[in-house]
């Protein structure tokens, strides 16, 4: 079955960073797409560059509304568009102490992070196992696999939640022609950094640390075409997270958090 055959992959967060670096892989690939974010004139100038090499749709959406899950699917089903490809990709962090943000700001968050990611994964899903062909690649974090720090006090942990939902998940679908993928990068040069307020404070981080966005995106296809169930990006993000995962858990915690400060605010 040929690329072209098997449908869209359909990619949340396209706007920039990680997601538009997915899609233009998607696109050198030959896969057509439908585009999704917020910002619909961010949106349009990745159609318009990509649309020489593929079919693009663009369906403009804020995750955070709870409808709005619902209403992408309808979209797309109206339109007639299979999708063999579901990358979950919208995200962003909120700064600060757990308390310093309101309720609203937070539950908006776990819509995004988590609600989102379950709901378009649970409508796409039949289609793609019905097909017998399906790739749903979510896009977690280093963070999800480290110890908890202070500050971006609901990161880490729904990063953690969607790693495990993908590895269960991919569990259940062994054998019936869908792959499913955490891809789980560390620090990548997007502009991830800059909407969160935190770009002063990681741009002192050393450059060994960091990966760009076109890379990241070019290891997470790879590993969901293969069938990875998780994928850390990296050879330093990989030592990290073999030394949390194997270091006492007092010493690992204690790393972290004299770690996190420079890079995390916590107030």
């Amino acid at each position: 079955m040929s690329t072209q055959t098997r449908g869209y992959a359909l990619v949340t967060g396209a706007s920039s960073g990680i997601g538009a670096a997915v899609a233009c892989e998607y696109a050198r690939r030959g896969t057509p797409l439908i585009l999704t974010a917020r910002r619909t004139d961010r949106l349009e100038q990745l159609a318009q560059r990509l649309r020489p090499q593929v079919d693009v749709r663009m369906l403009p959406a804020d995750l955070a509304d709870p409808a709005a899950p619902a209403a992408l699917h309808a979209q797309i089903a109206a339109l007639g568009l299979p999708v063999s490809h579901l990358v979950n990709n919208a995200g962003y962090g909120v700064p600060g102490r757990y308390l310093s943000a309101s309720w609203q700001i937070h539950a908006d968050f776990l819509q995004v992070m988590v609600t989102a990611v379950c709901e378009l994964t649970h409508r796409f899903l039949p289609s793609m196992e019905q097909a017998g062909y399906g790739r749903i690649l979510n896009i977690a974090s280093l963070a999800g696999l480290a110890p908890a720090s202070a500050g971006h006090t609901l990161y880490g942990a729904s990063k953690s939640f969607v790693i495990r939902f993908s590895e269960s998940l991919a569990l259940e679908a062994a054998g019936r022609g869908v792959h499913v993928t955490a891809l789980c990068p560390g620090f990548t040069y997007s502009e991830f950094h800059d909407v969160n307020g935190m770009r002063g404070r990681v741009s002192k981080l050393p450059k060994w640390l960091w990966l760009d966005a076109e890379t990241v995106a070019r290891l997470g296809i790879d590993a969901v075409e293969r069938g990875q169930r998780r994928c850390v990006t990296g050879g330093a993000n990989r030592v990290i997270a073999h030394l949390t995962e194997y270091l006492p858990d007092a010493a690992a915690r204690a790393l972290v958090a004299s770690k996190s400060k420079e890079f995390r605010d916590s107030d």
